[in-house]
């Protein structure tokens, strides 16, 4: 299930003044590692709630002084608990470069905060602010150049499900500067189709191509689903797609048409596979999970089918389908935060392109803008054309990853773990 959108955990203050210009980032105290954090600042000499004062001469090096300070600020401001667990340690390395994902949040907490002061001053010469910006954005941009992966496209390979899936999109109203093409080692992926900056918005789709709990409460099976005690809106989803796959008249269709016949996630791996992993953290993984969703399937059926064979056809309501229907769902669903703070698990056809990195292009999304009414995926640094658009599905294990996702990640995983005694987790750092 691919990661929700991420909320600020920091206020951005901004005040004139005749002799220039202070700027305060300013940690929030909802941020769920407060204590932490401003522990650390206060350790560094850092006051939470001190501002950076901008004035002149606004000469290069005052500039660049003023920058360094504020991405200190940030850094720690925007370090999540893993950063935090190996990094305090080493209380000076804190204010410098730790990872590309957390330097990455630091600049746009930066760049956010400059904007608002561009917005707000009145009397600051605003070019000041401007200059402070463009080098924000050259260290973006330097940071994307220096964390880019070279994508190589598979060749002789059939994509013409993909086409008319992205042709139906753009014909409801998907708005994307991304194809899909086959990438070498990676199954199908979402391509940029030209040189996209940080802060473009690489894909954008309207909330009546999203598929929500809507469609379940549109169908005929949900006045018989919402009498079933105990049953969640993900399951009723799950079930609903399950018959939704075969409608020849959906909606849907081309989605549907254009997902694989099987997933290959851990989910799907035959008894060699599992002996091959036998005492590793990943075969526990693999099989509490399918442990789970047969006894979840045994809950629903025979029983479903045998009361209602017309809405629940037994031949498609089997425990394959319903285990392949448990894979499309955990591998390609989002969390999507409505306009009315509704909070719901989703499908969201072409989206689902965008594989995971733990250094990825997109890394706010979820949250259905209210004045356009759709789901927008900005780019965080940028991705040049030809090359391989990646969000981050969340903090995720390699073992997680495998089981639910069918892949593992190439790079060093800050989230790994492997087990300590029998009940413990330790995370492995980058």
């Amino acid at each position: 299930m691919l990661m929700i959108y991420m909320q600020q955990q920091q206020q951005y203050v901004t005040t004139n003044h005749d002799d220039g210009h202070s700027l305060l980032l300013k940690l929030s105290e909802n941020d769920p590692l407060f204590h932490k954090k401003k522990k650390l600042l206060q350790l560094l000499g850092i006051s939470p709630d001190e501002c950076i004062h901008l004035k002149a001469p606004y000469t290069a090096v005052v500039l660049n002084s003023v920058l360094d300070q504020l991405l200190q600020k940030a850094r720690i401001m925007t370090f999540n608990e893993v950063d935090l667990y190996f990094d305090a340690t080493d209380v000076i390395q804190l204010v410098k470069f730790n990872n590309p994902r957390n330097e990455l949040e630091a600049l746009h907490s930066v760049l956010l905060l400059i904007d608002n002061s561009i917005l707000s001053a009145k009397h600051l010469r605003v070019d000041v602010l401007q200059d402070l910006r463009e080098m924000i954005l050259d260290k973006i941009n330097a940071l994307g150049n220096k964390i880019r992966q070279d994508t190589v496209l598979a060749q002789n390979v059939s994509c013409d499900k993909e086409t008319c899936l992205l042709q139906w999109g753009e014909g409801a109203g998907v708005q994307t500067k991304l194809d899909i093409a086959y990438v070498e080692g990676a199954g199908r992926g979402a391509i940029a189709r030209e040189n996209l900056k940080a802060g473009d918005i690489a894909l954008e789709i309207p909330v009546t191509v999203i598929i929500s709990e809507e469609a379940v409460h549109k169908s005929d099976m949900f006045p018989i689903l919402e009498k079933f005690e105990g049953i969640t809106s993900e399951t009723m989803l799950l079930l609903w797609s399950m018959k939704e796959k075969h409608n020849r008249d959906s909606n849907f269709k081309f989605y549907f048409d254009a997902l694989p016949a099987v997933f290959n996630t851990g989910l799907s791996f035959g008894v060699d596979a599992l002996l091959e992993l036998d005492g590793t953290l990943l075969l526990e993984e693999i099989v509490q999970a399918k442990e789970h969703l047969r006894s979840q399937y045994d809950e629903l059926f025979p029983a479903l089918y045998h009361d209602h064979p017309d809405i629940f056809p037994p031949d498609l309501y089997t425990w394959e389908h319903f285990l392949w229907a448990c894979e499309l769902w955990y591998s390609n669903s989002m969390k999507v935060v409505f306009p009315d703070e509704r909070f719901q698990t989703c499908l969201v056809p072409v989206a689902g392109f965008l594989n995971h990195s733990i250094n990825p292009h997109i890394m706010q999304y979820g949250k259905v803008d209210s004045t356009t009414n759709s789901l927008k995926f900005p780019l965080s640094r940028p991705c040049n054309a030809g090359e391989q658009c990646f969000l981050s599905y969340g903090k995720l294990s390699c073992s997680h990853v495998v089981t639910f996702y069918g892949f593992s990640t190439q790079a060093d995983n800050p989230y790994d773990v492997i087990p300590i005694g029998t009940s413990s987790v330790f995370y492995l750092s980058e």
